[in-house]
């Protein structure tokens, strides 16, 4: 074996030993417990960055380590490779998205076996695979048949830039999610998942995943589901036989009510504006409401209303309400009709204000009256109810329940829960997506393909436009075809879905990817859910959100016996990095910028501004390459880095300095273990008392023990794989300490060093895999590191002969004690005594407490 580390001749030689014996596949197994690993699977739209790297690495070693404790693992990848990303990606470059995106697959998939990831390839797939996506079209046929999949025309979110439709959580603060461009209303026909029906349930499920799942990801879906309890109240509309219907969750102000807002997208408000002669204004009316639908989202927009010259009867009392169209109601939201409360609502009462209408008081606080003359404010808070009729006097939490249960006697009204979460439009005007499987016949209508006649294929002639639009439509071939039903001539749906329904279920997939039929019972039965899912925050409405429903719509269908598809959830932070912005060029790359600070493109000269750490972009200049750090230094030191850097959850900011430093630590253990390997090679590691050895040796088995203990605890418990390997490089340490002091000679020794060298060995393998092979075998020891069983660790040999206790009088340390382990109370608190650095601090003064934390301190309370 060589001296010197050579990182990539390591590396090579052990991944093809991995793949040759197959180590990494998996088989179900009854007979053991099963662990599955996964790693959101990434678009193939171009090269694995370094976020790509942290979140396979941290995936990794908990498949690894799994493994090692016995469990029966499965860690697949796959590529998620239909939809925008790899299009855009594949328009710009004037490629095809099929080789774009299989290209694309072929490198990434080469990056990803450089880094000796432990996966199971022989399950890949990519979602862009008809023998994967014709399953997902009879999902859909199966959810149209049991309504849970509908066509509608509707008022939809439209990216100009990117050509297609976009769902209620794909905007994020009124722009695309993926281009960034404003989004606007378009009415348009689309198919959609009723993801509605399972609002309740997939709210209830949160709680079950309590304690797994970063909080912060439970309160995002928590409200955005957005449950709301309160009340459906029916008004009668003057020269109109139906009723309008408003929903509030507020029953106990309804005496206040002084108007009510309709959304200009209520059919209503249209009708009842025509009958008053003003269809025109009001549609002027509501395109500005359509433009302005992202300011009005985020409350910046003013209020504006449009009053449709018509009334409603005030169900309780009889009065005449006026109705206005509102801006700031949405149709999507309750029934698209608000009961307006100026006093004790904040958005009603800044209309009030503007247009004139009447403010009522129908709540007081507790502690005093209110009067609509002075008020600047609504009054928002619980209180007590006035002006109510015969609700008067009754506190509005209880009002609420008492209004209710009279609208319902009366047949007025009803107690309502609505929630915020919407539909899921699952239309996209795109070409590369998997095909919706219906045909629109002239004589039976809208019908479902055959499922004998899946998969419907998505063409690989067509031409795509330049500016993104789906050539389907124009694509005869395709769209012309004969109707499943009649035999007629029909046309095809040319919409795709949205790419989130390929990963919406692609985790049961990997438990049969070779199955003929969608799912395998037996095997889905045995690999879910997820024991431990990995991926970023950002998607913790979309992607989650959408997971969670899929999987219970699967569930129902009878293909699943589960409610929630991932048990446990990791959500790791960014790969950051500093800025280098020139005032003339832009941003620069590190090695753009002298060491004095200045710009050296072009020699310019300027002086350059060092930004914050940032999320790595191209746009930055602040990515680093992942395949230049493993030629430089080799997957194993990246690999260690990426953990050792900063906790998961926490965004790792990038270090040229940090990952040297990985570098040399793995250069001094190879060099360490190798240094020894002839004399250690045929040495079984110690396994005794450790009573005939020297203190130093004992204490380095001890510290060995309570590395192992540590170590397991840090992977087992918390995932803290910083603190783990830290607690290594301490080992490594005393390791080198004792050598330097205990000759190979003494009783012991080279056995003592032996366990401790395997036992290193053992606790980096996960995360450095390729060098813990190389110094396995170096170390003589029997079959690969990989398939070893994890150390554990002996009590008795990691307690402590000796511990230190903190003598304190009145909180200020006075003194440290160094006394036996196991020491009991009385014999501390003696030991203190008898302390003279302590002794002074106690003369002439009473004790009056003693405060003792068993093992760590004593504190003497004096006065």
């Amino acid at each position: 074996m060589a001296r010197e580390y050579r990182p990539e001749e390591i590396e090579e030689k052990w991944q093809r030993v991995w793949e040759e014996r197959e180590v990494f596949r998996a088989v179900e197994d009854p007979q053991k417990s099963k662990y599955y690993v996964l790693e959101m699977f990434p678009y193939p739209s171009g090269r694995i960055h370094m976020g790509h790297v942290r979140n396979y690495t941290i995936g990794d070693v908990i498949a690894r380590y799994k493994k090692m404790r016995g469990f029966n693992v499965l860690h697949p990848m796959g590529w998620d490779a239909f939809g925008l990303p790899a299009e855009n990606a594949a328009l710009k470059h004037g490629v095809h998205p099929a080789d774009w995106t299989y290209d694309n697959i072929a490198y990434m998939r080469r990056q990803l076996r450089r880094l000796g990831f432990s996966y199971d390839w022989a399950r890949e797939f990519a979602t862009c695979d008809h023998e994967y996506y014709r399953h997902e079209q009879l999902f859909f046929i199966q959810m149209l048949e049991r309504g849970l999949a509908y066509r509608k025309k509707t008022l939809v979110n439209w990216c100009p830039s990117c050509h297609t439709v976009l769902a209620n959580e794909q905007v994020e603060g009124g722009a695309c999610w993926r281009c960034g461009t404003e989004v606007t209303q378009q009415e348009m026909e689309g198919w959609f998942f009723r993801i509605t029906a399972y609002a309740e349930e997939l709210l209830q499920g949160l709680e079950k995943l309590r304690g797994k799942w970063p909080e912060k990801v439970l309160t995002m879906q928590r409200n955005w589901i957005g449950k709301s309890e309160g009340a459906e109240i029916d008004f009668e509309i003057e020269g109109l036989p139906e009723k309008l219907t408003v929903f509030t969750t507020r029953p106990d102000t309804l005496y206040g009510v002084t108007f009510i807002s309709l959304s200009p997208e209520h059919p209503l408000a249209e009708r009842l504006a025509e009958q008053a002669g003003k269809l025109a204004e009001f549609k002027a009316f509501r395109e500005r409401c359509r433009r302005a639908r992202r300011e009005i989202e985020e409350g910046l927009a003013e209020k504006e209303g449009f009053f449709l010259e018509a009334y409603a009867r005030h169900p309780l009392t009889g009065e005449r309400v006026p109705l206005y169209a509102a801006n700031f109601v949405l149709m999507e939201y309750g029934t698209g009709a608000v009961m307006a409360v100026p006093a004790h609502d904040q958005r009603d009462f800044e209309f009030a204000k503007k247009y004139g209408l009447p403010i009522r008081v129908v709540i007081r606080p507790p502690e005093g009256d209110l009067d609509p003359e002075t008020m600047e404010e609504a009054y928002e808070a619980p209180g007590i109810m006035v002006n109510s009729g015969p609700f008067t006097g009754l506190p509005s939490e209880r009002g609420k329940r008492a209004v209710v249960e009279y609208l319902e006697k009366e047949g007025l009204g009803r107690a309502k829960v609505t929630y915020r979460l919407r539909d899921w439009g699952v239309s996209r005007q795109r070409y590369w997506g998997c095909p919706i499987p219906v045909v629109y016949c002239e004589r039976c209508g809208v019908v479902p393909e055959k499922p004998e006649n899946l998969p419907v294929k998505l063409p690989l002639n067509a031409q795509l436009d330049e500016a993104g639009r789906s050539p389907l439509p124009k694509l005869e071939s395709f769209v012309k075809t004969t109707c499943p039903r009649c035999g007629g001539p029909a046309r095809r749906e040319t919409d795709t879905f949205d790419t989130f329904v390929e990963s919406s279920w692609y985790f049961a997939r990997f438990a049969c990817p070779e199955a003929r039929e969608p799912l395998d019972r037996e095997k889905v039965h045995y690999w879910l859910p997820v024991d431990q899912y990995i991926g970023g925050i950002e998607h913790a409405i979309l992607h989650l959100l959408y997971a969670r429903f899929f999987t219970r719509v699967l569930r129902d269908l009878g293909y699943l016996e589960l409610d929630e598809p991932f048990e446990r959830l990791l959500t790791q932070g960014m790969v950051i990095k500093e800025t280098y912005r020139c005032p003339r060029h832009g941003w620069v790359y590190p090695e753009e910028v002298s060491p004095e600070g200045t710009c050296l493109k072009e020699g310019c000269g300027e002086r350059v501004q060092v930004g914050r750490p940032e999320k790595m972009s191209k746009s930055k200049c602040n990515v680093v390459d992942p395949d230049e750090m493993i030629r430089r230094y080799g997957a194993d030191t990246v690999r260690l880095f990426m953990l050792f850097a900063a906790p998961p959850e926490r965004d790792l900011e990038w270090s040229d300095h940090g990952i040297e430093g990985a570098h040399r630590f793995l250069k001094r253990l190879y060099q360490l273990v190798m240094e020894r390997a002839e004399a250690l090679r045929g040495v079984s590691p110690y396994s005794g008392d450790g009573k005939e050895l020297s203190p130093k040796l004992r204490a380095l088995r001890r510290k060995t023990h309570q590395t192992i203990r540590k170590v397991t605890q840090d992977l087992e418990e918390r995932l803290h794989f910083n603190t783990a390997i830290a607690a290594v490089m301490e080992l490594v340490n005393a390791l080198e300490d004792t050598l330097k002091e205990v000759p190979e000679g003494a009783p012991g020794a080279l056995s003592v060093f032996k366990e401790t060298l395997r036992t290193i060995v053992l606790l980096l393998s996960p995360m450095t895999p390729h060098l813990a092979e190389e110094l396995w075998q170096a170390l003589g020891e029997k079959g690969l590191v990989a398939e070893a069983s994890w150390p554990i660790w002996d009590e008795e040999a990691a307690r402590e002969e000796e511990i230190t206790i903190v003598v304190q009088v009145n909180g200020k340390v006075r003194d440290n004690l160094h006394l036996p382990a196991g020491v009991s109370e009385e014999e501390v608190r003696t030991a203190a005594l008898s302390s003279e650095r302590v002794k002074r601090h106690l003369e002439g003064r009473h004790i009056r407490k003693v405060i003792y934390v068993p093992g760590k301190l004593i504190n003497f309370v004096v006065g």
